[in-house]
């Protein structure tokens, strides 16, 4: 399987390179059944980082539908487990799609940040509402470290940290008081990150 081939050729090139990310918090990542990863984004090494972290369980990422237009890269995404949406006009899909990949028991990624502070606050939303409609649990996870192909030649270290997985209360008032939850908890796991970054 590509996904297979894939993550075990990006984890010898980040080994190589020493961009390869650590990993703290591991333990808290159910040992089974779907569930939900909210990490943050700055580029994306971070998605391969976050990968091969979970590697050989396989993750189903949430992307953009434009990234599904580009030539020849386009065609790929579907064979690694990337699945498109449209922020701009979001249908059914956007729930329905990772609801079931979850009932069937797999890994749903979501990168709730973006460029745009209105983007950010529309991705929180769909970690969580997509957790909550799911009944599965979501686990905030964080990465400091290269962004890009540049910074991983020149050696830059990666760090990703995961927190505990918790669940999103029914109503309204549950999906509001996950969403400031995920949001303070993403904050602070990347503040451990740049505490320890300083420390070294």
């Amino acid at each position: 399987m590509l996904y297979d081939f894939s993550a075990r050729l990006v984890r010898a090139f980040l080994t190589i390179n020493g961009s390869k990310a650590k990993v703290y918090g591991k333990e808290h990542l159910p040992k089974e059944g779907g569930y939900v990863v909210a990490c943050t984004h700055n580029g994306y090494v971070d998605i391969l980082n976050l990968g091969i972290s979970i590697f050989p369980r396989h993750i189903h990422f949430m992307a953009k539908k434009q990234l599904f237009d580009v030539k020849v890269l386009g065609s790929l995404f579907p064979k690694l487990n990337a699945f498109p949406v449209d922020r701009d006009n979001p249908g059914p899909s956007v729930i329905k799609i990772p609801r079931q990949l979850i009932k069937e028991g797999k890994i749903v990624g979501i990168f709730p940040s973006g460029t745009r502070s209105s983007e950010n606050t529309e991705l929180k939303q769909g970690a969580i509402t997509i957790a909550q409609l799911a009944k599965a649990k979501i686990v905030p996870a964080a990465y400091v470290g290269p962004r890009n192909l540049k910074e991983v030649f020149k050696r830059q270290k990666g760090y990703l940290i995961y927190g505990e997985p918790f669940t999103v209360e029914s109503g309204k008032e549950g999906r509001e008081t996950a969403i400031q939850f995920l949001e303070d908890e993403l904050n602070r796991l990347t503040q451990v990150l740049l505490d320890m970054q300083v420390k070294k």
